[in-house]
């Protein structure tokens, strides 16, 4: 690994998959990765092409199948989990287990990694606290029960305790797969804004194809027998997007720079 390498991740020859005691099941493989910080991903591909897959291999959810993953350098075989949470935060959609904390406490958590699992705040700590609340707008909600929050409310409180983590990379697996149409546009917003302002790189899984052609800096498409990754004008501009969906009821239009209802349809 070049010591002068700046990517906050790269992956080589990465693959992924899972494996049992009969047989090895390869969901993608040869994944050469270089991103840099501060930038918006966006993974696109259809359902069960592995985009979960490939965002719990890159957190160490589980495990490559072979290859290798650097995290600022470092490689993610040798990162325990203290480590691995000061650089990653990661929000995934499924309901949270049955509590009575409130929002304050659940953003809160996010400080876990550098407080040794006690739980004693310092001013540090509640100045993470305090922006994060600041940064996503929901300094009204701290004294709210968790429970009681609307889905999309949930999603911005969840995002807020990644950014109290103070991690360089935060990734989402379908962050909007509950919300509206006017909160799935506010949570792409504030991710976007992170990346930009903040500094962030933000990866998100999502199935918003057009708000993310409209927003991604970056796209990781995920297609049965390829990957590509790139600047999002780039890959619209060389006809990546083309083979994206596999069907005649969708298509890409290059000009609008969305995808649409086929003329064949």
């Amino acid at each position: 690994m070049n010591l002068k390498d700046q990517h906050i991740i790269k992956t080589v020859n990465l693959s992924i998959g899972y494996t049992s005691k009969k047989k090895v099941n390869t969901i993608a493989s040869g994944l050469n990765i270089e991103l840099d910080k501060g930038k918006l991903v966006c993974l696109l591909g259809k359902n069960g092409i592995g985009k979960s897959t490939l965002l719990r291999t890159l957190t160490k959810v589980q495990p490559a199948l072979s290859g290798e993953i650097f995290i600022n350098n470092n490689n993610l075989k040798t990162l325990n989990s203290i480590d691995l949470a000061k650089s990653l935060s990661l929000v995934l959609t499924e309901h949270l287990p049955e509590s009575n904390l409130s929002v304050y406490e659940l953003v809160a958590l996010g400080r876990q990694p550098y407080t040794n699992w006690v739980g004693n705040l310092s001013e540090t700590d509640l100045k993470f606290i305090n922006n994060a609340f600041e940064q996503t707008n929901t300094k009204h909600l701290i004294n709210a029960k968790y429970y009681e929050l609307s889905d999309g409310q949930l999603q911005k409180v969840l995002i807020a305790r990644a950014l109290a983590q103070n991690t360089d990379i935060i990734i989402l697996d379908e962050p909007t797969a509950h919300l509206d149409l006017h909160h799935t546009i506010e949570t792409f917003a504030l991710l976007k804004k992170l990346a930009k302002e903040f500094n962030k790189t933000i990866i998100i899984s999502t199935h918003e194809v057009n708000l993310a052609l409209q927003l991604a800096d970056i796209l990781w498409l995920m297609t049965p027998s390829s990957f590509k990754a790139g600047f999002t004008e780039d890959l619209i501009e060389n006809n990546s997007l083309n083979q994206l969906f596999e069907s005649d009821l969708i298509s890409f239009n290059k000009i609008l720079k969305q995808f649409t209802v086929s003329n064949s349809y």
